[in-house]
């Protein structure tokens, strides 16, 4: 569906503006909106929001993933973008739209080089990175008193990790393609890990700071992703960090998810204004820590499932598959 655009920002640069331009003109060609947009790519409609009017400069991860999912002209996508994050390099030292400190940055982790770009560039500082999303794991909610205490998952989470390393030996497969053709996400290379810079801190020394702000985001892995009506619950974790958060979009003022540890550890985060919010770390470094995330909403209360082991499902890094639609969440009285 069409619709009737907002001015893009003026300190866009040039290849910026066509390429937000474009991605309008792809929308409006196949009348579809940001939350169906949203469900194709598996990225939020709050991340579609920023890069179709120009707040944020689309990252590589997501313009594939628009790529693969509906009919555009790839190449040309491809060659803005590539011509937008050259500029935005050249003017770090200056402020640009894309790169101005937002009070709710959106949760993204790895960044991905498009093909013929440099996997080494310029140092930035961690909150001005380009960042994709990671794949998601769906996994419904359940209400809050119902949760168990005790369960050992033990035998789950080793047959999690044996399905999703064959998915993983799949979409490798897929994602190289046939040599000389395949499509344009197919030829985006991986990211090369020995480039990033290491975090600014692990385990216990990451628990109650911001993910951003110590590189923790730059291998996000988002474990458990759940609805409670139209507000998306998100469990993180990073990996290098050994430390985990609770993410929220598609809330409202007052909403919250808090994520919380077998220890006691718990951790908010909590919607100011706009519509999400993203919390600071807890430690999840033992080799026994579980974790689960517990929103809280006008419209009810949920949380997702237990976690146990969080580093061996992060490494089995699952593909994600079609939204689920959660458990009625816990009415709260008045």
């Amino acid at each position: 569906m069409s619709q009737s655009w907002k001015p893009l920002p003026d300190d866009l640069s040039e290849p910026a503006r066509r390429l937000a331009e474009e991605l309008r003109a792809v929308k409006d060609a196949h009348r579809i909106s940001l939350a169906e947009l949203g469900k194709r790519t598996y990225l939020s409609k709050a991340s579609w929001e920023r890069w179709l009017n120009g707040k944020r400069l689309i990252t590589p991860q997501a313009l594939a993933g628009l790529i693969a999912a509906v009919e555009c002209d790839a190449a040309l996508l491809i060659s803005l973008l590539r011509q937008a994050e050259a500029e935005r390099e050249e003017g770090a030292t200056e402020p640009a739209a894309d790169l101005v400190p937002k009070p709710e940055p959106e949760p993204v982790p790895v960044p991905v080089p498009l093909p013929g770009l440099p996997v080494e560039t310029p140092a930035l500082p961690v909150e001005q990175l380009p960042s994709v999303e990671v794949p998601l794991v769906e996994a419904p909610l359940v209400p809050a008193a119902e949760l168990p205490t005790g369960i050992p998952m033990a035998r789950v989470a080793a047959a999690i990790a044996a399905a999703a390393a064959v998915l993983v030996l799949v979409a490798g497969l897929w994602l190289r393609g046939p040599q000389g053709g395949g499509s344009a996400a197919a030829a985006i290379p991986p990211t090369a890990t020995a480039s990033e810079p290491a975090p600014l801190c692990q385990g216990v020394g990451c628990a109650g700071k911001d993910p951003q702000a110590m590189g923790c985001e730059t291998d996000d892995h988002t474990l458990l992703k759940g609805n409670v009506g139209q507000v998306v619950l998100y469990m993180h974790y990073s990996p290098r960090c050994r430390a985990a958060w609770a993410g929220i979009t598609d809330g409202s003022p007052g909403d919250s998810a808090t994520i919380s540890t077998n220890t006691g550890w718990q951790e908010t985060a909590l919607i100011h204004w706009g519509y999400d919010n993203y919390s600071v770390m807890v430690d999840a470094s033992p080799g026994d820590t579980t974790l689960r995330v517990c929103g809280h909403q006008k419209g009810g209360d949920g949380c997702t499932g237990v976690v146990t082991d969080p580093a061996a499902r992060a490494a089995a890094a699952p593909l994600p598959v079609p939204p689920t639609v959660a458990t009625t969440p816990t009415s709260r009285a008045g």
